[in-house]
């Protein structure tokens, strides 16, 4: 038992040397009789062993949050992970997520490693999911962070904290909002349209619709046009399956989502962010 007395002053000194949380800094310094280096080895010691014993997991599980400002004007989605469902059930464990969105929206934060260093109760982010890491026993982190920021945003979670959706519009329309949030969380589109799809998604469709056909012994011997217009008719059910405005409306299969956004006072929108568990 230490003799010394551990004063606050001492355990920040070494909560700021470390990164390491406070309670794990008072007891550093009680087992090593107040000797500060003495206690950077028995925390190094420490955290040596629970990442060796944690670094092989793999952390599937956990709570998604999507959140949007009280104007909704900007929104974010984050996922804290962890090894299982019990964990991600707790309501212990979902109170803290969605304290971390909260904090996300209070301080518009714009990415990963500004959320870390932001402070709840005047710890860091970072300290406060070591310090969970620690109490629950299980290899937790915050692994996704979106943002949108749009002249509406509208946020949805689907399941049990499993999805988190985001839909920027142009303009307010909440049931709109939801109603798209939804079918991105249910059909999970690569893009908006068929304009947004990022070029290295159409390239690595676009290879695999032409070694499909080569492989094919239906396609031997068919002039280059017409395999050219078999591609290009395969590129656009592609198109049609898996960009936003092309799909078939989950509420009303007889329409397009984008019939829809028309249909609902020429509704765009601007962007969407997915985040989803695995």
């Amino acid at each position: 038992m230490s003799t010394v007395t551990i004063t606050a002053q001492d355990i920040n000194k070494l909560r700021q040397a470390t990164g390491a949380g406070m309670m794990d800094c008072r007891k550093a310094l009680t087992e090593t009789n107040g000797d500060f280096e003495a206690a950077i080895d028995w925390l190094r010691k420490q955290g040596q062993k629970v990442a060796a014993k944690r670094s092989d997991r793999e952390a599937k599980e956990g709570v998604v949050v999507a959140q949007t400002t009280a104007d909704n004007k900007s929104g974010i989605v984050v996922c804290v992970s962890c090894e299982t469902d019990f964990v991600s059930k707790n309501e212990d464990f979902v109170a803290f997520v969605k304290s971390i969105a909260d904090t996300a929206i209070a301080n518009d934060i714009k990415s990963v490693d500004e959320l870390n260093a932001a402070e709840i109760g005047g710890a860091k982010i970072a300290d406060l999911v070591n310090d969970k890491l620690a109490s629950i026993g299980e290899k937790i982190g915050i692994t996704k962070f979106e943002r949108v920021d749009a002249p509406y945003v509208a946020a949805y979670i689907h399941g049990a904290y499993r999805i988190g959706v985001l839909v920027g519009l142009n303009k307010e329309a909440a049931e709109v909002g939801k109603d798209v949030a939804m079918q991105v969380a249910a059909l999970s589109p690569v893009a908006v349209d068929a304009a947004s799809v990022p070029a290295d998604v159409v390239a690595r469709e676009k290879a695999v619709i032409m070694d499909i056909m080569k492989e094919d012994p239906k396609m031997a011997g068919k002039p280059e046009e017409m395999l050219a217009k078999i591609a290009e008719g395969k590129m656009a059910a592609f198109f049609k399956e898996q960009t936003l405005t092309a799909q078939a409306f989950v509420k009303d299969a007889g329409k397009s989502v984008a019939d829809y956004l028309k249909e609902s006072g020429d509704v765009t929108v601007t962007e969407f962010k997915r985040v989803a568990l695995g």
